[in-house]
């Protein structure tokens, strides 16, 4: 066997079990004793942790080091990890979804062929429960993470909350999820200017292979330039709440995308808010920790509030 190839296999059995005996690694390889002490050594010297015990029971384990090294993975586990990221960016887990996409990113550009086609079939026959948040193609989350990774212009079709469709040239800096949905940075070419765009919203992304040294964003972060792209938006839904606590008090118990508390005097507080989803606006006011009077609210939002309140006093009645 090649020496590197031997180093690479003795390697992917350490990562298998905790605990293997010399006798059976020399086996599993083909070599003598001596060859598989100079090939351990070999290992150590590219960073691997690998310890040796001594005696009867002696043999040789892969420590966990300070940083991870590369992971030598089978079918099986190749394809299971794929799944289950695709299963996290989707939002089954909170707080991970972006960096699930990163590492699905990565994944994705090594895996041969036959494995991808594996992992697609299983998504094909996986039906996920649809949430508050609007659905986004894996597919085109790993362009667009590739994209920004490898700081490529990228190409697509956007529809617009009105419904008209544009061809958009960006260099897209981050993904950003956001709320059960997906947003990407991106410097837009054509408009000379820093654009957040919806995912659920693009189509047909290709990444041109024209690689941009990336530019300097306007903000602390891609999430906080995102936080203010919304907030500077108008909204479709809105609503005025006066809520019982001082600014203080009820900082903590707003969820920051909902807007600031405003002092009102007499212990209270105004909350300016809006969303694009009037069953998220509504089911959000439901939800909030506090004692809260809707001041100012479309019909439809009253409508849904109600229809809400009909439906609990109905589940709280039931047997």
């Amino acid at each position: 066997m090649d020496p590197t190839a031997r180093i690479l296999r003795l390697l992917s059995l350490l990562q298998t079990y905790r605990h293997w005996s010399g006798d059976e690694l020399a086996q599993r390889l083909a070599v003598s004793p001596r060859t598989l002490r100079r090939d351990v050594e070999r290992l150590r010297e590219l960073g691997y942790p690998v310890l040796t015990s001594r005696g009867t029971y002696g043999g040789y384990q892969l420590a966990a080091g300070t940083r991870i090294p590369p992971l030598l993975l089978d079918d099986e586990e190749a394809v299971a990890i794929a799944v289950g990221l695709r299963t996290a960016a989707n939002g089954s887990v909170a707080g991970i979804e972006e960096t699930s996409v990163r590492a699905l990113a990565k994944l994705q550009q090594v895996l041969p062929t036959r494995l991808r086609r594996r992992v697609e079939a299983l998504a094909v026959a996986t039906e996920a429960v649809a949430g508050y948040g609007e659905s986004v193609d894996p597919d085109v989350l790993l362009t667009i993470a590739q994209a920004c990774r490898g700081s490529e212009q990228l190409r697509f079709h956007y529809t617009a909350t009105g419904g008209s469709e544009t061809s958009r040239l960006v260099e897209p800096h981050r993904l950003v999820s956001r709320y059960r949905r997906w947003y990407v940075v991106a410097w837009d070419v054509d408009r000379g200017a820093w654009r957040t765009f919806r995912v659920d919203r693009v189509t047909r992304p290709f990444a041109n292979g024209v690689r941009v040294p990336p530019r300097e964003l306007p903000a602390e972060d891609a999430a906080t330039f995102v936080a203010a792209a919304l907030r500077s938006r108008p909204q479709p839904f809105t609503a005025v709440l006066r809520l019982r606590g001082t600014a203080d008090e009820l900082r903590d118990r707003v969820p920051g995308w909902m807007g600031e508390p405003v002092p009102d005097g007499d212990g209270t507080c105004l909350l300016r808010t809006g969303a694009d989803n009037l069953e998220w606006l509504a089911l959000s006011l439901t939800r909030l920790d506090a004692d809260v009077e809707l001041v100012e609210g479309s019909p439809d939002l009253v409508a849904e509030l109600n229809r809400l309140r009909t439906r609990a006093e109905q589940l709280t009645a039931a047997p």
